[in-house]
């Protein structure tokens, strides 16, 4: 049989109304999907793109509070400002290429300005209201995956503001769930790009008076740092920055209130002028990598017309200041305010300036001590690349990728050859890796970075990473810790954790370490295979079970004891699109030295006495069951 050639002709043009394209391509509009597991993931950016919109009424001097609550499924934003026009609340969330920021008059420095943000929030939700209240009127509308339900146009008490309402559609985001951490940390960034800026986040108020002062603050573990922050605020731009004791560089970046997590040409003119003014601050070439070592630093622009790399504007592309005739780059504006604030600060405080100098020099110090074996471990880890056992690698790498295919990239690490071939037998070999550790790695806490470069298996698994310099160079986005849900994977995990913690924490910071969650039990139907579920818990295993049972069929019930258990084809089912990820969120108040202490150290008498209080047998479990 031949295969026919399909005809184009004009049957094969084919125009979609703008829910459908929102429906059809969402990446296009709010980059990945997700489940909520990462704080990137789709769910978080519609809330993003509600809130933005009371941000930008706010930073034109319109409501100082916004209420924002958030349920399992449900969303509800409320600012204080002037309200949609009435006349118009319908077409602001309906009609593309509608709203107000195209006026520049009304919105100089707005986040968004395509007229897409809240088109797409209602395209992609199941119920979906908007609210306006206006000088004792108000008009409301409900609608239904971005079709128009019901309206009215009311009288009201209520103060002026917008009301916006929805629930994601959960067949676009599957199994989906918002992270109370990655609410809050959203929620905490608005407040520290909006001094004096109230958030009511589920009833608990949000507010910063020292912008991203507060942020460092906030982030960091005081007792780490080895100077005070230093703080630097100009028209359309604000800087802080500090060293402290951790490896490797962490920042954060933002532009006209939008966290650009993949940051972009502002960062990149932040980096370079703090290098270049203190060398001529302190008249000595350092090297680049001692200035910026263990470095903390943040960065927020105001640009009257940015140009973001994607919809969903985490990285500014190059762009002027200004639209006008001969406007300043962005990073020329970043160098000469950093070049002349940042040497005026330092010639004013002595004590910041010699602690500094110091923390370079410490840092310097510590490079030269690794250079040595660095170089033997690097020409080792060269030669091992070329028939590297440990890894299986994929095909395409986290720098080579689109913005919207980022997210797929991934590396798990795994223990043992069973897990590892079941796994590697069922990835897609297009963007996932797999590196097989040959049993339990070394406890690395309290150990200094020498132990990366002397360790072969910490030192493979930094270069299959691409981390060594920092990460820019990182080949994966989601770095994947797949062990048995037993004692010994667990310690496995723990020890994993440590190492990423203590050498590369920013990996950690920045969200890209999760915790595979596989099935523990599998339920099915013995006579037709069709009807199986895989339970990632005792209550999803009873709710199975009275599934299949209702209907007077036999259960037939699998506990799974280990990775190297699940047949290569059911893996694949758990690594697809509906993988299942924990991420490992790093608390702003966590202290990391602490942290890794108290549960790596030594057995301390705390250790010991929480494990006792908490320590449950199997037998009081089975009981509590019961009751």
């Amino acid at each position: 049989m031949t295969n026919q050639p399909v005809q184009y002709n004009e049957d094969s043009i084919r125009s979609l109304d703008w829910r459908e394209h929102i429906r059809l391509r969402p990446g296009m509009y709010i980059g990945k999907l997700g489940d909520g597991s990462a704080a990137d993931d789709g769910i978080y950016v519609l809330l993003k793109e509600t809130i933005d919109n009371c941000i930008d009424e706010h930073v034109m001097g319109h409501g100082k509070i916004i209420d924002v609550r958030v349920t399992d499924h449900r969303v509800e934003v409320r600012d204080y400002g002037r309200g949609i026009p009435l006349g118009k609340v319908v077409e602001v969330v309906s009609k593309i290429n509608t709203g107000g920021k195209y006026d520049s008059g009304a919105f100089q420095k707005s986040v968004g300005l395509n007229g897409v943000g809240t088109k797409a929030v209602n395209a992609l939700s199941t119920y979906f209201r908007v609210q306006s209240f206006r000088d004792g009127r108000t008009v409301w509308a409900e609608f239904e995956r971005g079709y128009l339900k019901q309206q009215a146009d009311e009288p009201t008490n209520e103060r002026n503001g917008t009301l916006i309402a929805f629930e994601p559609d959960d067949s676009v985001f599957k199994h989906f769930h918002y992270i109370p951490q990655y609410l809050e940390k959203m929620i905490w960034n608005y407040c520290y790009l909006n001094a004096g800026l109230t958030i009511a986040f589920n009833k608990q108020k949000y507010i910063s008076q020292n912008g991203l002062l507060d942020l460092l603050r906030n982030e960091t573990d005081e007792d780490a740092l080895r100077y005070p922050i230093i703080h630097l605020k100009g028209h359309d731009i604000e800087i802080a920055m500090t060293h402290g004791n951790q490896y490797g560089e962490q920042y954060y970046s933002f532009v006209n209130g939008q966290n650009t997590t993949q940051h972009g040409t502002h960062l990149n003119a932040l980096k370079e002028a703090v290098v270049e003014t203190i060398r001529k601050h302190f008249d000595k070439n350092y090297e680049t990598t001692d200035i910026r070592a263990s470095i903390i630093a943040a960065i927020s622009i105001r640009v009257q017309e940015p140009v973001f790399e994607s919809q969903t504007k985490t990285k500014l592309g190059s762009v002027n200041m200004s639209p006008e005739p001969n406007a300043q780059s962005v990073n020329s504006f970043v160098k000469d305010f950093v070049k002349e604030r940042l040497d005026d600060f330092l010639h004013m405080k002595p004590a910041v300036r010699d602690a500094l100098k110091k923390r370079i020099e410490q840092s310097e110090r510590e490079r030269k001590e690794l250079a040595g074996i660095k170089k033997l471990a690097n020409d080792r880890a060269k030669k091992a690349s070329l028939h590297n056992k440990k890894l299986r690698d994929c095909r395409n790498h986290l720098p080579d990728l689109k913005a919207e295919d980022r997210y797929q990239s991934t590396l798990f690490i795994t223990e043992g050859d069973s897990a590892s071939g079941s796994i590697t037998k069922s990835r897609n070999v297009q963007h996932q890796a797999v590196f097989s550790l040959r049993g339990k790695p070394l406890n690395c806490f309290g150990l200094t970075k020498k132990v990366v470069y002397e360790n072969e298996e910490f030192n493979l698994l930094q270069h299959a990473l691409d981390i060594e310099d920092g990460l820019e160079g990182l080949r994966y986005n989601r770095i994947v810790i797949a062990t048995d849900a037993d004692v010994d994977g667990m310690h496995i995990r723990l020890l994993m954790l440590t190492f990423f913690l203590q050498f590369f924490p920013d990996l950690v910071r920045n969200g890209h370490l999760y915790i595979l969650e596989t099935p523990l039990f599998r339920v099915r139907n013995p006579k037709n295979h069709k009807e199986t579920t895989y339970c990632y818990s005792e209550e999803e295993k009873q709710a199975a079970i009275n599934n299949l049972t209702k209907g007077g069929k036999k259960v037939e019930i699998t506990r799974f004891k280990g990775l190297g258990e699940i047949s290569p084809e059911e893996f694949g089912l758990f690594i697809g699109e509906n993988m299942r990820l924990e991420p490992v969120i790093m608390e702003k108040e966590t202290s990391v030295p602490k942290l890794l202490s108290y549960y790596m150290g030594k057995n301390t008498p705390d250790r010991q006495r929480f494990i006792i209080d908490n320590l449950r047998i199997e037998k009081d479990i089975d009981e509590a069951a019961l009751v």
